[in-house]
């Protein structure tokens, strides 16, 4: 393809590929085992992945607290609760060699930028937590403030306009399947994100010279 070698900008998602994202650090040792592995199993019966969505969509924690003592009771929603106050306990380190390779892409004059799927109560953790990445991402949108979100194709064009990119010249990096479709949607060259070095074998596979 002629446009592989004129990538200029890579954006990276952020839970599960800037980010190391784990729910039961948060949890583990506060509450009990068996809950804790119910919680954090794919098809966690109290749905606080689900939950989660909504805020990351833009709904306030307040507006949704209700939702979550009706359905799931008032010891899930004390958990949940506490797993939004102790949100940074859940965010334990940067995914290996991925900060390196943010720093490799400025230092050979890429833009990096962050597109996720967060909650606009929660989002400023990452920040403060790990302040070289608000360093070196040259703008971030973030669904919950954006009250859109991935995969749906309005916030890759948000963040398109808002950052004065090019889709066909930008890769994108997500650990979600469909918000990869998403991004190859509306033209911009998605990658089912692994890891560090499999994200470098395939941004040297469209040109992009580190």
């Amino acid at each position: 393809m002629s446009d592989q070698s004129h990538i200029t900008d890579v954006i990276f998602d952020f839970c599960g590929v800037l980010l190391d994202w784990q729910t039961r650090a948060c949890l583990e040792g506060h509450f009990p085992d068996d809950v804790v592995a119910a919680i954090c199993a794919d098809d966690d019966p109290h749905g606080f992945f689900h939950y989660e969505d909504r805020m990351d969509a833009g709904e306030d924690f307040a507006s949704i607290y209700p939702d979550v003592v009706r359905e799931q009771g008032e010891d899930i929603a004390r958990i949940f609760q506490y797993y939004i106050d102790h949100y940074d306990d859940a965010l334990p380190r940067t995914l290996p060699s991925m900060v390196e390779l943010l720093e490799d892409l400025k230092r050979h004059g890429y833009g990096v930028w962050g597109l996720t799927n967060w909650s606009h109560e929660t989002f400023h953790l990452a920040f403060e937590k790990f302040p070289h990445l608000a360093e070196l991402l040259n703008g971030t949108v973030v669904s919950g403030v954006e009250k859109m979100h991935k995969p749906n194709a309005d916030i890759y064009e948000l963040a398109l306009t808002r950052f004065g990119l090019d889709a066909g010249q930008c890769v994108f990096f997500d650990d979600t399947a469909k918000n990869v479709v998403g991004a190859n949607e509306v033209g911009i060259h998605g990658i089912l994100f692994e890891n560090a070095l499999q994200a470098r074998e395939s941004l040297a596979a469209l040109g992009v010279r580190l």
